[in-house]
Formats: structure tokens, sequence, C-alpha cells
């Protein structure tokens, strides 16, 4: 069976491919500072960009940043607490084979480890896989649904993936002809 992983379509794309956000500050500086804007909007989270990721040995913004699981399950979450959000969000649903030539780990991104952005991620929090054993998340970790519920439920913000696994790929991606999906439904 093909397995997949996710990427949000971003508002604006140079070229055919996904490329990290530290390599886009020569080829497409204007793309950098865009995107580099998300991270100055909470004290602690400027120093993501300095965050180092254990196994990979690179920093945080020197990788792509995938979901192991179809968006429609983060889509249920939020929509089950009647949480507004953009209906038809668009996904790249790329074949795991498409990061063949990259270095790829799975960032287990749980609560019990996670101690906010500036902290550095533990070494064990870290593992290396080979896209040939790579299997698709088939639901969302119950700790975040409970986290959507409790920001929720203060009336926060939130970030869509906390504590979901996050696949991170060292390297570029192509994604020309992959499929574009919506998060609303289950394909």
């Amino acid at each position: 069976m093909q397995q997949y992983v996710y990427h949000m379509v971003p508002n604006e794309l140079e070229g055919g491919k996904l490329i990290p956000l530290n390599s886009l500050k020569n080829p497409y500086p204007q793309l950098y500072e865009k995107y580099t804007k998300k991270y100055f909007d909470h004290p602690e989270r400027p120093k993501l960009l300095q965050k180092q990721v254990p196994k990979l040995n690179c920093f945080w913004n020197d990788v792509l940043h995938f979901l192991p699981l179809h968006p429609h399950y983060v889509y249920q979450a939020i929509t089950a607490l009647e949480i507004k959000t953009r209906e038809k969000q668009p996904f790249f649903k790329i074949p795991i084979e498409k990061l063949k030539n990259n270095k790829n780990a799975i960032y287990f991104y749980s609560k019990e480890k996670y101690k906010g952005p500036a902290e550095p991620i533990e070494e064990g929090q870290i593992e290396i896989v080979d896209i040939d054993d790579y299997k698709e998340l088939t639901g969302l970790p119950s700790v975040t649904s409970e986290y959507y519920k409790d920001e929720s439920r203060k009336g926060n913000r939130f970030g869509l993936f906390h504590y979901v696994p996050h696949l991170l790929s060292l390297g570029e991606v192509e994604i020309g002809n992959v499929e574009i999906i919506t998060w609303n439904e289950l394909k």
C-alpha cells in the first residue's frame, strides 16, 4: 500500500520543490523573510531558529516538516470542537518515495518530553527513518485532541500539529506532480 506524508501548501511557492526555510534565504529572500515572521509572534519562538535536531545534525529550519498522517484527522478533531477553520485547506499528498534522497527522521513530539520552543530536543525524541519501513499514522494522538480542547476552552490560539509526530526531512522534495488534497475530505 502506498504511503504518504503531507505538507500544507504554502501561500507562496517558487519552483517545483519544497525547500527548507534556511535554504530559502539566498535564492528567495522575500519568501524567507515572510515565512520567518511567524517565529517572532511569541517571545520564545525566535529560539526555534537556533534549535538543533539531534541525529540529523542540523537546525530546526534546515529540514522540511511533514505530517505523517492524513490531515483529515486534524480537521475532524478541530471541527468537532466547533472551532472555525479554513474548510478547504490544501495539502500536498506526497508519496514517501519522494524523500528517498534525503536523510529522514521522526520527531516524537510528546507532551511528556516537550518543554517549549526554546528547550533542546532530546536525542531519544528523534529516530532516523528508512523510508522503506515508513508507515503513515492512522489517527490523531489523543493528547493532541486534549490539547485542542484545553486551548479552545481557554480561548487561546493554538498550533494545529501540537504533539503530533513530525517527519523531518533534510533536503528538498520535488512536488511538481504530486496530488493536492483538502483536509476536509478523507480519500
